[in-house]
């Protein structure tokens, strides 16, 4: 969807910033040709938003969890973690540490439907299996 999305707002705010020209309509004042490069520039700023949400990511093995959200990240291992949560009426999966803290994970959306439900299945399977082995001495 950013892929779609991305492209699509800079076209729109490139024609935008094409068709300024003219009167602003308040006076004596025009449109000038910083004005349609600022436009253009904002739908360039607008798309690089938008992709930030492509970089969104979850992975795990044994030892704990790697998340990736939109602005920040977190290297998490197992015995910190409380529960993988996917409550009713969430937008997103997300982790709960024992500190009483919440860790979102963008990149399981309800929207994904069975595809977040399958990846948080499988979180939750290796969070059992790290909480049933023994502790290293």
């Amino acid at each position: 969807m950013c892929w779609v999305l991305a492209p699509s707002l800079v076209v729109v705010f490139t024609a935008l910033g094409l068709a300024l020209h003219g009167s602003t309509g308040q006076g004596e004042a025009t449109f000038q040709r910083g004005d349609s490069f600022a436009m253009i520039g904002l739908g360039v700023l607008g798309a690089l938003v938008i992709l930030l949400f492509t970089r969104v990511k979850v992975e795990a093995d044994p030892r704990g969890v790697r998340v990736r959200n939109v602005l920040g990240s977190y290297d998490l291992p197992w015995d910190v973690v409380r529960a993988v949560r996917f409550d009713h009426g969430s937008s997103w999966a997300s982790l709960e540490l024992h500190e009483d803290e919440l860790v979102p994970m963008i990149a399981l959306q309800a929207v994904d439907k069975e595809s977040a439900v399958a990846g948080v299945r499988a979180l939750r399977a290796l969070h059992d299996a790290a909480r049933r082995l023994p502790a290293a001495s």
